[in-house]
């Protein structure tokens, strides 16, 4: 059996490689190997939905309508969000919406325009 690292996140033993990802059959999480092997230590690598990586004053669009907590307000499909702040926690981007303010997103529900 190969000595694959176990699951980051459920520490299953399970773990199997998919083309240059490692995936957990327990929880579906993916990772890829180089995360794993410490070469990205001092940053976190953000990716949007189709798997571009985001970096600090990009301009992504959002892909899905988005309910905002606390209100009945909406984030349309296609709303534009100019200079993206990453930051760590669940919600990976701090940035500013006309309408909105200040609002967290997640990056799987945006794309790197």
């Amino acid at each position: 059996m190969s000595n694959l690292p176990n699951c980051p996140k459920c520490n299953s033993e399970f773990t199997y490689e998919d083309g240059s990802l490692l995936v957990c059959p327990e929880c579906a999480y993916e990772w890829s190997l180089e995360v794993e092997t410490g070469n990205n230590t001092d940053e976190k690598i953000v990716k949007d939905s189709n798997g571009n990586v985001l970096n600090d004053g990009d301009t992504v669009s959002v892909i899905k309508d988005l309910k905002v907590k606390g209100t009945s307000s909406v984030i349309k499909i296609g709303t534009k969000v100019k200079g993206i702040r990453l930051v760590d926690g669940d919600h990976d981007i701090d940035c500013k919406i006309d309408g909105f303010g200040a609002m967290k997103l997640k990056s799987e529900f945006v794309k790197k325009i």
